[in-house]
C-alpha cells in the first residue's frame, strides 16, 4: 500500500475570516497575504493506493464545478478540475477510485466529486465505481443545515450521492468495507465531522486546518462552535500525540505530514513533510 498526497484545486480565502478572533498581528506571523487580505488555501487530498487491492481517496477538494463568478468569488484560479490531473499523475483516473471518504460535505471538501462547469449542464457526480462514505450526523446536517452553513453545503452534490445508490454512512469506530481504517467524530466545526485514521496517520480535515492552528487556543470563523472545537482540538492532540500519529493537513500550503510536539503545554509541528509518498 502506498500513501499518497494529492493536491486538488486551490483557493484564496479572507486571513481574517480563517483565523476567527485572533487579531492580525498575530496571524501575521504565520502567514502571507495578498492586497485584498487573502491567504493561500490548498485543498490536499490522501490516496490510499492498492489498500487491499482497492483505491482509496480521503477528500476531492474544492474542485471545478463553480461557474465564474463563484469561481472568482472563492478565490479560485486553476482552470481544470486539478485532482483529476494528480491522479493522472499517479497513473490513475476517477473510475479507478473504490471508496471515496469525506470528512464532511463543505464544497471545498467534497467539491471535486463533481465534474467540471459547463454552460448549461449540471454537473455529474464522478468516480462511478466508488462507494462514498460520510458520518451519518454529519448527512442529517447537510440535508437540513442550519442557515449559518447553509451556504457550504451542495444541493445537487447531496442529491446524487442519495441517488447513486453507493452512499454508505458511518456511526461506529470501524466500517466492515474500510478494513484497517478507524474513524472518530468532532462536531465543533461542522457537526459530525469524520476524522479517518490509516496506518500512523489522521486525517485532520477542519479540526486543524493546517500548521497555524495547531496552536489549541486558535479558531476559524467558520467553525460552528469555536469553544467546543477547542476543547475537541485539546483531546485530539494529546490522544494522537500519545499514539504517535502524525497529522494529515488537507489546507496547509505548504505541510502534508507533520508529528505533533509539545513543550510546557503548548504544541508545535516537527518532522514537517511537503509531499507524502511513501510505502507502507
Amino acid at each position: 500500500m502506498q500513501l499518497i498526497s494529492l493536491i486538488a484545486n486551490s483557493q484564496m480565502l479572507d486571513a481574517g475570516a480563517m483565523f476567527g478572533n485572533a487579531p492580525k498581528a498575530l496571524w501575521s506571523r504565520w502567514v502571507e497575504v495578498d492586497e485584498l487580505n487573502r491567504m493561500h488555501i490548498a485543498c490536499r487530498c490522501l490516496l490510499l493506493k492498492d489498500f487491499h487491492g482497492k483505491n482509496i481517496l480521503f477528500e476531492t477538494g474544492i474542485g471545478n464545478f463553480f461557474e465564474p463568478k463563484l469561481k472568482s468569488r472563492f478565490g479560485i484560479k486553476e482552470d481544470s478540475h486539478v485532482l483529476l490531473d494528480s491522479l493522472a499523475e499517479q497513473q490513475l483516473t476517477h473510475q479507478d477510485i473504490d471508496a471515496v471518504v469525506l470528512s464532511h460535505l463543505h464544497f471545498d471538501h467534497a467539491g471535486g466529486l463533481l465534474s467540471s462547469w459547463q454552460e448549461g449542464e449540471d454537473a455529474q457526480l464522478l468516480f462511478p465505481r466508488a462507494r462514498y462514505f460520510v458520518s451519518k450526523s454529519h448527512w442529517q446536517r447537510a440535508r437540513n443545515p442550519h442557515v449559518r452553513d447553509k451556504a457550504s453545503f451542495i444541493p445537487l452534490l447531496n442529491q446524487l450521492l442519495q441517488d447513486s445508490g453507493r452512499l454508505h454512512l458511518i456511526e461506529q469506530e470501524q466500517h466492515e468495507l474500510l478494513p484497517d481504517i478507524h474513524f472518530e467524530f468532532t462536531d465543533g466545526h461542522t457537526p459530525g465531522m469524520m476524522h479517518s485514521i490509516v496506518a500512523n496517520m489522521v486525517f485532520c480535515a477542519d479540526l486543524i486546518p493546517g500548521k497555524a492552528w495547531i496552536h489549541v487556543p486558535i479558531s476559524m470563523g467558520y467553525d460552528r462552535f469555536p469553544e467546543l472545537l477547542i476543547d475537541e482540538k485539546s483531546n485530539f492532540l494529546q490522544r494522537h500525540m500519545q499514539a504517535q500519529h502524525q497529522l494529515f493537513f488537507t489546507h496547509d500550503p505548504d505541510i502534508a505530514v507533520a508529528s505533533i510536539h509539545s513543550e510546557k503545554g503548548r504544541y508545535s509541528t516537527k518532522n514537517e513533510i511537503k509531499i507524502l509518498n511513501k510505502e507502507v
